[in-house]
């Protein structure tokens, strides 16, 4: 699915180039791709930010960010890159650019005028408009490509009025909201493994699947992100996004092609059958100390755990489960999608084992397929076992998977748009998403290292969750 077309002469400005996103994801991703040999033959990186120091000051940050980030610097790819980076500080908005412009027009008298710009909005998404106006007023906008990052709004009303300012300014073709977990190894496996196997293509349905489970339960704390995710939390910042998304590629009608259009439409028409969630299959939770944490509002009210219900309708999915769960400080870090499988309906035997049937993808990493199935255990009697195979995808000879940001980044870069969301599948999901955001239940309170607020696990029945509880 990756183009092997390697891009013509690229001039990317990074927004936000100082910010966490960018210090955790962007850069790394761009250096991987350097030394992938997946960068343009001609390319320039420009950082934005409000601060205002030198290109050689900015590199100097580059370079400990990649080392703090456990990169093993080689000298000529280092010194290669690193004379591409340039920065330009004071800000960049409608009425005051900084020293954007000055320096863009010196980069293009060194690559030449007709580069492709790129622009990455690695900024929280208060900025948007104001950048998206900015990109407009002064003229960098005609023939741009553009990345925003989630969420893409914060309510409903809130995408539309984003939504309509993007398209005064650009056009679709022209956008890409990035969702990194469209990008993950694991996750485009989801469609290969289905389509190029008749075996799992005629069991992707509800006649064959009981439930399915997507579940990123988080160790981690919120750290450097505390002010952002206070105003934002699990619903907004995991559900609406990445989770729904990656029930919308379990759920796809199989697509004409696999092309970024067919792919997009397959996409974004099985959004526009998620039921609007109900509330009352919705669990909130807070864990213990969250409002002690730096940043963060001592009286908030914000989300640190989500578990919900979602259901499709349609007629490959109608009556299905989809149980979608993510939280902070949790007890372990997975990301992991589960179809549980229907226990035959007559037969010789019966009384099978719980969880005997599950097909499971680790989204985690380069990933893993694993099947359980019920065996007769070794002995003179006939009894039942749950036993599992795994197929670890980065164990294949002559792999070389990309990870999620590297991937959707380079796609950037050749013009793929097939992993990433259209404004259409965005107006369904904030509906799926609008009585929940509208009458949220009340926030349970759990304990750190724990598996979140013990009312979600009514919402798992019968099966509860694999994970955990």
């Amino acid at each position: 699915m990756t183009s092997a077309t390697r891009p013509g002469t690229t001039l990317f400005v990074l927004f936000g180039a100082t910010g966490d996103l960018a210090k955790r994801m962007v850069l790394p991703a761009f250096y991987t791709l350097a030394k992938e040999g997946l960068l343009p033959a001609n390319w320039m990186l420009v950082g934005n930010g409000r601060g205002d120091v030198s290109h050689y000051d900015f590199q100097d940050h580059v370079h400990d960010v990649l080392t703090e980030n456990g990169e093993k610097l080689n000298d000529g790819t280092w010194s290669a890159f690193k004379d591409r980076l340039r920065f330009a500080g004071g800000g960049f908005e409608k009425d005051d650019p900084g020293s954007l412009l000055d320096v863009l027009h010196d980069s293009r008298q060194e690559l030449g005028e007709d580069a492709q710009l790129v622009h990455y909005l690695a900024v929280p998404p208060v900025a948007f408009e104001r950048i998206t106006e900015g990109l407009g007023e002064h003229d960098l906008a005609k023939g741009s490509r553009v990345v925003y990052e989630k969420p893409f709004g914060t309510s409903p009303d809130g995408f539309r009025t984003l939504d309509k300012l993007v398209h005064k300014v650009l056009d679709e073709d022209q956008v890409y909201r990035i969702d990194h977990f469209l990008g993950k190894e694991a996750t485009q496996n989801l469609h290969v493994l289905r389509f190029a196997n008749g075996l799992f293509d005629r069991m992707w349905c509800r006649q064959a699947v009981r439930a399915v489970q997507i579940d990123v339960p988080e160790q981690l704390g919120i750290a450097d992100r505390a002010e952002f995710y206070d105003a934002t939390g699990a619903v907004l910042d995991m559900l609406v996004t990445h989770l729904f998304q990656v029930a919308a590629e379990i759920a796809m009608e199989p697509p004409k092609t696999l092309g970024p259009d067919d792919l997009q439409a397959a996409r974004e028409k099985v959004i526009g059958c998620f039921r609007p969630i109900d509330p009352k299959q919705v669990v909130l939770g807070q864990f213990d100390g969250f409002t002690d944490t730096e940043g963060v509002d001592p009286k908030s009210k914000t989300d640190t755990y989500v578990a919900a219900t979602l259901w499709v309708d349609n007629d490959r999915w109608r009556d299905v489960p989809f149980l979608l769960r993510t939280g902070k400080r949790l007890h372990e870090s997975h990301q992991r999608v589960s179809l549980i499988l229907r226990d035959p309906d007559d037969g010789p035997l019966e009384d099978f084992p719980k969880d005997g049937n599950v097909l499971s993808f680790d989204l985690s990493g380069n990933g893993a397929i694993e099947l359980a199935m019920v065996t007769k255990k070794p002995g003179p009697a006939l009894e039942l076992q749950p036993a599992t195979v795994e197929l670890k995808l980065d164990a294949k000879e002559g792999s070389d998977p990309l990870p999620p940001y590297v991937r959707l980044i380079h796609d950037v870069l050749v013009g793929d748009r097939g992993l990433f969301t259209r404004p259409d599948g965005l107006e369904s999901v904030w509906e799926a998403a609008g009585p929940l955001l509208d009458n949220p239940p009340a926030i349970k309170p759990y304990p750190v290292n724990s598996w979140g607020p013990a009312d979600a696990r009514a919402l798992a029945e019968p099966d509860g969750w694999l994970l955990g509880q």
